[in-house]
């Protein structure tokens, strides 16, 4: 919407015609214009050169008004937007070794890996993190910052989808991603620290081991929320026939707990999406997003236009000397055109 900052600026625009109606004349004496040979004026000269200072006076009042106007203020208003009052800065460590394709969850009633599993919930959770800066780190033999801490919560759901299993190796390098996540943190405010670590295995790879890269988090007040993810029950078929196996047999819980305890957070356990589900809803209560109740309007200043029209106006007569010349004297040998 279009709208003033100033309008009640606009009373002054009857100011010009205030000052001439009420202050004084000047003297006659010496303000007037003698005109030795008025008697030899041409009166078609008098009557154009009336013309013209009543365009003159008309010119000069629009550059006015205009003046007034850039004054006042002109802006146009956008649609009202959400101003995130505070967050967190929330980094999400995701396993995506070779094990998170093993098909032991359920999604929607259909048989899913770990990974698709993850890719779904987290990225749900993600979705309702507005407000906060959110960054993305993929692991496996190694650890990389997928997106930086953004407030652009679409764009981490879109890297998030876009990633597959085996993309940082085949291994697992859980301290290399919790060092990372400390190393990208450190320099962010200390209470808005946070780390969601999921996993399914065990640590082995990287060259940091896990319980220095949770003293390192501890040290710089890095709080850590560590997941552990696999069914506990899954039955395979083999030579054999059919039998139940554990495929979460190895998920080292008594480390993630330890990493947890350590540095402030809580050690979760997800058997099916179901539990994941609830874990990162339990997440979003224990470190609740920004608040998003305080809007702002977007204003763009318009100012410049009255004011650049107003210039161009008070230009023309030096485009044009010509048309918006005063009065032409007629002499006795010539006559003088400005």
């Amino acid at each position: 919407m279009f709208d003033w900052a100033w309008p009640w600026l606009f009373l002054l625009l009857p100011l010009p015609w205030l000052v001439r109606r009420w202050l004084p004349p000047a003297d006659d004496q010496v303000a007037a214009l003698h005109l030795p040979y008025a008697g030899i004026l041409d009166p078609a000269e008098i009557a154009g050169g009336s013309r013209r200072a009543a365009a003159a006076r008309v010119l000069a009042w629009l550059v006015w008004v205009l003046l007034v106007a850039a004054v006042a203020r002109p802006q146009w208003i956008g649609e009202p937007a959400d101003l995130p009052r505070s967050g967190r800065e929330l980094l999400l460590a995701l396993d995506v070794s070779g094990s998170m394709n093993i098909g032991d969850m359920t999604l929607s009633g259909s048989q899913v890996t770990r990974f698709q599993a993850m890719q779904a919930i987290v990225g749900d959770f993600i979705a309702r993190r507005a407000g906060d800066r959110v960054g993305l780190i993929l692991f496996g033999s190694n650890a990389y910052l997928l997106t930086p801490l953004t407030f652009d919560v679409k764009t981490v759901k879109t890297q998030l989808d876009e990633s597959a299993v085996g993309l940082a190796g085949r291994e697992t390098a859980i301290g290399d991603a919790l060092g990372l996540a400390v190393k990208r943190l450190r320099d962010r405010p200390e209470a808005q620290r946070v780390v969601i670590l999921l996993t399914d295995g065990v640590n082995t790879a990287g060259e940091i081991e896990p319980r220095k890269a949770a003293e390192l988090a501890r040290s710089e007040k890095v709080k850590v929320y560590t997941i552990g993810l696999g069914s506990e029950r899954m039955r395979v078929d083999d030579f054999f026939g059919s039998r139940s196996v554990n495929p979460s047999a190895d998920l080292d819980a008594p480390l993630l707990t330890e990493i947890a305890e350590k540095t402030g957070g809580r050690f979760f356990r997800a058997r099916d999406t179901a539990e994941l589900a609830g874990i990162y809803r339990e997440i979003d209560q224990l470190e609740p997003a920004a608040d998003q109740s305080e809007r702002y309007r977007p204003v763009a200043e318009l100012f410049h236009l009255p004011l650049g029209l107003a210039l161009l106006l008070v230009l023309l007569p030096a485009l044009d000397p010509r048309r918006y010349a005063g009065l032409r004297v007629a002499g006795l040998n010539r006559r003088y055109d400005p």
